[in-house]
C-alpha cells in the first residue's frame, strides 16, 4: 500500500486500471486514524453523523457548524486518505453563493479535499458554482436521504428502465457541471452499471452492487456500533463493537458495585512509612471531637 496522499488523480488512475476504490465514513479522530492506517482511499464525513453520532431520526437536523466539527476531527486523523465533507441539508440548496460558502468552509476551515452534495440536474448549477470556485465536488444520486419525503422513505431507486435512464441523465448533468465522481445509493446492480458505463468520472456505490468503481460503507454499520433499528440489506457486518462496548461497561459496573474495582493493582503506591502517616491522619480526623456549630447572630 502506498503512503502517498490520495488525490483526484489517484482516484482516476484506480478507475483506469480497473482497481476498486475503498471508501468509508468516519466522524471522529480515532475512526479516521484507524481507517487511514488500514489503507482506505477515501473517507466521507457523512451527514449520517446526524443519526450515528447525534441520535437524530434522519439526516435533516444536522447543521453545517456541527458537520465542520466532525470534519476537523477526521482531517486530523486522516493523513493519506482523500477526505470528503458532506454538505448538510439547506447548506447549498438556497443559492450558488450559499453553496460556495458552505463548501469553502469544509475545504478552507476543516481541511477537506472535496465536498459531496445530493441531487441531479436540479442542483447542477450549484455544482457548477462550487467547481468554478475551485472546489472539488462529488455528486450523489439514487436514494438521497435529504429528499426522503419526496422519495417516499428509504426505497430502492432505479428499478425500471425509465427510472434508470433518468438517473443516467442526472449523472450526465452532474458530470457536465464538473463533479470529479458520483456516488450511487440503493439501486439494482444493473442500474448502477448502466450509469457507470455512461460516465467518464469514477462512479462509487453504497448498496449499488459490484459493477462500480469502488464501494462506500457506513463505518457504524460494518462495525456493529450503530444504535438504531436501520439495518440495510447491503451491509456486511465485520465486527460487533456495540455489543462488546455494552458488555464491557456492564462488567465494569458490576465490578464497581461489588468492590472489585479498583483493586490494589489500579492504585498509586507510596512508601510504607508515608502511607502509615496518612493512615494515622485519617484515624486522628475520624476520632477528633466535632466542632460545635455557632448559633450566634
Amino acid at each position: 500500500m502506498s503512503t502517498q496522499k490520495v488525490t483526484i488523480t489517484t482516484l482516476g488512475a484506480l478507475k483506469a486500471r480497473g482497481e476498486k476504490a475503498v471508501f468509508i465514513t468516519a466522524y471522529d479522530y480515532p475512526t479516521a486514524t484507524f481507517a487511514d492506517r488500514a489503507g482506505v482511499d477515501m473517507i466521507l464525513v457523512g451527514d449520517s453523523a446526524a443519526m450515528t453520532m447525534l441520535g437524530l431520526p434522519n439526516t435533516l437536523g444536522i447543521t453545517l457548524d456541527e458537520m465542520l466539527v466532525f470534519a476537523r476531527a477526521v482531517r486530523r486523523g486522516a493523513k493519506r486518505a482523500f477526505v470528503i465533507g458532506d454538505l448538510p441539508f439547506l447548506s447549498y440548496q438556497p443559492s450558488d453563493e450559499c453553496a460556495i460558502r458552505s463548501a469553502g468552509a469544509f475545504v478552507a476551515d476543516a481541511g477537506c479535499d472535496a465536498v459531496k452534495c445530493e441531487g441531479g440536474a436540479r442542483v447542477a448549477s450549484r455544482v457548477r458554482a462550487m467547481t468554478d470556485a475551485g472546489i472539488a465536488v462529488m455528486g450523489h444520486l439514487g436514494l438521497t436521504p435529504q429528499n426522503l419525503a419526496q422519495l417516499g422513505g428509504y426505497r430502492v431507486q432505479g428499478k425500471t428502465r425509465a427510472d434508470a435512464e433518468r438517473l443516467v441523465d442526472d449523472a450526465l448533468a452532474l458530470q457536465e457541471a464538473g463533479v470529479f465522481a458520483i456516488l450511487l445509493e440503493a439501486m439494482p446492480a444493473e442500474t448502477a452499471a448502466l450509469v457507470r458505463d455512461r460516465l467518464r468520472v469514477p462512479v462509487y456505490g453504497i448498496g449499488a452492487g459490484p459493477h462500480v468503481d469502488g464501494q462506500l460503507v457506513i463505518s457504524h454499520d460494518i462495525l456493529g456500533s450503530f444504535v438504531g433499528d436501520i439495518s440495510p440489506r447491503f451491509v456486511k457486518r465485520y465486527a460487533e463493537i456495540g455489543r462488546g462496548v455494552e458488555e464491557a461497561i456492564r462488567e465494569y459496573a458490576a465490578d464497581v458495585r461489588a468492590g472489585r474495582f479498583p483493586g490494589p493493582e489500579h492504585c498509586y503506591a507510596i512508601a510504607a512509612e508515608r502511607e502509615a502517616e496518612i493512615r494515622l491522619a485519617r484515624h486522628d480526623l475520624a476520632h477528633a471531637p466535632s466542632t460545635p456549630v455557632s448559633t450566634s447572630v
